[in-house]
């Protein structure tokens, strides 16, 4: 070890104490970032309007609700198909129609739709407004009238989705996941800020939750339960806490940056100026809700991006760590794409509190903090091992990491519990209640590490899903 008295011993310790205090100033910032959304998210929660039953949404909206085109990019979808057309075609909405599109799947998909719908090639014109791969034919359904299926040369998620829009006739579209289960009223519950604010309103996401553990019938969640595996049951704390605590906090701000590519509303002629989903990014999502900020302030057009925790869309989370660990590089790929291709959007004035809270927040908790915070797990413990930091730096470290982030994750789950209360037994709730405080303890660090896997992805050029 360095001798204490020696001079470069108090460079060293000067160097440890400047990078700890970095690290520790970041984490604080973090912190303080979560325990700023909860505060609004609870008060936002505490006064939000009571929550409509389905059959006054419908009495109240039947006549005036605005047509949705609900866009189903599919690949190699041809177990799940079907059931999830099925169960999109009993949704409660006066008027919708349904555009599944086949990405040139190598499996039956499109034989199966064919086959289950009996469908026939049918001619449809369209403009291509956005960009996407050829499409190879068009089908209807004698049955169903409202339902399109379209086969095209493979393009990715974000090139189905496009040659969705071109597709649609709608006023509005509903981006989705071909295996998301979309409860029967979440159509009703999503559009509402729609018709509330029909002229400003741009985009409205809603809650995805994990259907792990639940029982499902006919594309239908019929009973709510928790998985057995520790994985998914982490991934539902993690839904939770982004769900109900972040993006709430973020619709009131009116910063929201995200909504979920698995189910999210969006204004058809505004999806279109902006030029639709990107092709050269796997967070497509995050792209387009930054391409309409973007559009919008620099149009000078007074608009609306929401949130709203009432819908439920169901997805299915992984169940490996091989899974999850590829999800979650992808994500942060995906994060950091769109955020450098719209870096000048950053604490520029022009776009408001957008750019100085919204950017500000991808840039401490989706940039620079998770390659920090893993290398304060090995660096600052090394360092006060090693006696070049006190052990008042290294509990702040501690509390910042692992106290703090049990507070937030139960905290979130009482706001759950509190406001919504879809955990439907107490003995679930102790559950998820254990999981909240273990998933800071290893989960949280192996997320850090997948994160800088998908940082070293971004900067080697990484383009596949």
């Amino acid at each position: 070890m360095t001798d204490p008295s020696a001079p470069a011993y108090a460079y060293l310790q000067a160097a440890a104490v400047l990078i700890s205090a970095i690290i520790i100033a970041l984490g604080f910032i973090q912190n303080l970032i979560y325990a700023v959304q909860l505060g609004i998210a609870y008060w936002a929660l505490r006064h939000r309007p009571p929550v409509s039953k389905v059959q006054r949404l419908w009495g109240l909206y039947s006549d005036i609700t605005m047509p949705i085109s609900l866009l189903v990019p599919a690949y190699n979808e041809e177990v799940s198909v079907v059931s999830s057309v099925r169960s999109l075609l009993a949704l409660h909405y006066p008027v919708f129609d349904i555009i599944v599109v086949n990405d040139g799947s190598q499996d039956g998909t499109l034989s199966a739709l064919i086959e289950a719908f009996e469908l026939r090639p049918i001619q449809r014109a369209y403009e291509q407004e956005v960009r996407h791969a050829p499409i190879r034919g068009i089908y209807g359904s004698p049955h169903h009238a409202d339902l399109i299926v379209v086969d095209k040369e493979n393009g990715g998620k974000s090139d189905a989705l496009n040659a969705g829009i071109n597709l649609s006739r709608r006023p509005l579209f509903c981006a989705m996941d071909a295996d998301s289960i979309v409860e029967s009223d979440a159509l009703l519950r999503t559009v509402q800020p729609f018709l509330e604010d029909p002229d400003r309103v741009a985009a409205v996401g809603a809650t995805i939750r994990v259907v792990n553990g639940c029982t499902v019938r006919e594309g239908r969640v019929m009973e709510l339960g928790l998985p057995k595996a520790m994985l998914p049951l982490f991934q539902i704390v993690e839904y939770l806490r982004a769900f109900l605590m972040a993006r709430i906090a973020w619709s009131e701000l009116r910063t929201l940056t995200l909504i979920s590519g698995a189910f999210g509303l969006f204004r058809r002629q505004v999806a279109v100026a902006v030029g639709g989903f990107s092709h050269d990014t796997v967070g497509e999502d995050l792209e387009l809700i930054l391409k309409i900020h973007r559009y919008m302030l620099e149009h000078r057009a007074d608009y609306l991006i929401s949130y709203i925790p009432e819908p439920v869309c169901w997805t299915e989370v992984p169940t490996t760590l091989g899974e999850l660990g590829r999800q979650r590089a992808r994500w942060q790929r995906g994060a950091l794409e769109a955020f450098f291709k719209h870096k000048r959007m950053l604490f520029n004035p022009r776009y408001g509190r957008v750019g100085m809270l919204g950017f500000g927040n991808i840039l401490i908790v989706d940039v620079i903090g998770p390659p920090i915070e893993l290398i304060g797990y090995f660096l600052i413990p090394a360092l006060w091992a090693l006696g070049l930091l006190s052990l008042a730096y290294f509990l702040a470290f501690l509390a910042l990491a692992f106290i703090f982030g049990v507070f937030v994750s139960v905290s979130s789950l009482i706001l759950e519990e509190l406001e919504l209360r879809r955990v439907p037994r107490p003995s679930d709730l102790l559950i998820l209640t254990g999981t909240a405080v273990l998933e800071n303890f290893g989960y949280r660090q192996i997320n850090n590490f997948w994160r800088v896997v998908g940082w070293w992805q971004f900067l080697r050029g990484a383009k596949s899903w």
